[in-house]
């Protein structure tokens, strides 16, 4: 991370900038241009949801960052689902969602894709299933997600640069292939990346070995929109059930500073258009699809009960500041090692997930669905009724899972 001894950079090189406009315009404008001419689209609650975003528009005037969820039902959901936004957001990465991108798929050669996918406001996100070491929630994608719904300065342990910061350019990257592991998979190495963020370059690292940009080193990206899939894989349901939600997305809320606004998107129809059993040509979106996207209003953070659970977090990592130096040197997203998977702490990151999962599955009733049985939000459900042993495929529910990619 930058040294906040040091002015930071308002923004990015005018170069990054503009190929960044083109890549996230472009692939919006296509996504919009299918679901309007070759889809039969229908949107629900554009009219809260833009004026949100038109609240946004001023980057210094924010005062929080953004939150969105939603199911997911296909490798295309992101970016299509911002086809359904007018262009003139498209077109403003300033106030355009980050997301969270597999690192084993989005990055997996050494410059093209790593390039586009950032231009295009993907971070890069180790997965447990490819990668035990680095994935996980405490991973340093998760801290640089964090940062970005928040502002800085963001206080830190890391020793300062002598070095001045320096703008990134269009290939600021360096990559890494895979490390072959030959190590126990179960010990977690990711809580070796005591520093992952630099001061000189603006960049973090994922693995110990690549390096990226770090968007919220600029004051451009201060409390920024990010999206994020919990369920963490794609879920095709023949009743649209969600499957569990993923804990990463209680990090965002209770580390965020201050409390992030929350919106719930419920996408349906996308399945259609790219259905995980699909033919030749399997790479191609299928046309003359109906879809919809309803965009729920803004959470009521108070009434929802996230501030009060904000409250309890804090004053947890309080009390392991006042006990521990290691603790104390966390700075802003970087999670104490003792409350990873205290049990207290566990609690609470459930309880937040199951708050934001409810909301989604508000959005699922209004549009006509049946209330679904409670127990479908538990993971161990999952591992017991809905699926087999296998990763992805056909589940004994009728549903179809896959991890991601064509």
């Amino acid at each position: 991370m930058v040294d906040d001894a040091q002015p930071p950079p308002e923004a990015p090189s005018a170069l990054w900038r503009a190929a960044s406009t083109l890549t996230v315009g472009a692939v919006g404008t296509i996504s919009r241009a299918f679901l309007k001419t070759f889809s039969k689209l229908e949107v629900n609650g554009l009219d809260d949801f833009t004026k949100l975003l038109e609240e946004r528009r001023d980057v210094q005037g924010r005062e929080r960052g953004l939150i969105t969820v939603s199911n997911h039902l296909t490798v295309i959901d992101d970016p299509f689902i911002w086809g359904a936004l007018p262009l003139r957001f498209l077109w403003s990465p300033d106030n355009m969602r980050w997301s969270l991108g597999s690192h084993d798929i989005a990055y997996k050669d050494r410059r093209i894709l790593p390039t586009f996918f950032m231009l295009g406001q993907t971070l890069p996100t180790h997965r447990l299933a490819f990668s035990p070491y680095y994935g996980g929630p405490f991973q340093s994608t998760m801290t640089e997600a964090i940062r970005i719904l928040s502002r800085r300065p963001f206080a830190s342990g890391a020793q300062p640069s002598d070095q001045p910061a320096t703008r990134h350019g269009i290939w600021p990257f360096r990559f890494s292939s895979p490390p072959e592991y030959t190590e126990n998979p179960s010990i977690d190495r990711s809580r070796e990346l005591s520093d992952p963020f630099t001061s000189s370059q603006l960049t973090y690292s994922t693995n110990e070995d690549d390096s990226f940009p770090s968007p919220s080193a600029y004051l451009s990206r201060r409390h920024g929109w990010v999206h994020i899939f919990p369920e963490g894989r794609i879920h095709q349901h023949p009743q649209q059930h969600m499957r569990y939600f993923k804990w990463g997305v209680a990090r965002l809320i209770l580390e965020a500073e201050p409390c992030p606004d929350l919106v719930p998107i419920w996408i349906e129809g996308f399945d259609a258009i790219m259905h995980e059993e699909r033919t030749f040509p399997r790479p191609l979106p299928r046309p003359g699809k109906s879809v919809s996207v309803t965009f729920g209003g803004r959470i009521d953070m108070v009434a929802a009960g996230f501030v009060e659970m904000r409250a309890r977090w804090r004053e947890m990592v309080r009390r392991e500041k006042e006990r521990d130096a290691d603790a104390r040197a966390c700075g802003l997203g970087e999670c104490p090692v003792s409350l990873e998977e205290r049990e207290d702490a566990v609690r609470l990151r459930e309880e937040v997930t199951m708050r934001v999962r409810d909301e989604v599955l508000k959005l699922r009733v209004q549009r006509g669905w049946p209330e679904e049985d409670p127990k479908a939000r538990l993971v161990d459900t999952w591992r017991e009724e809905g699926r087999t042993s296998k990763r992805e495929g056909r589940m004994k529910d009728g549903s179809i899972v896959k991890e991601a990619g064509l």
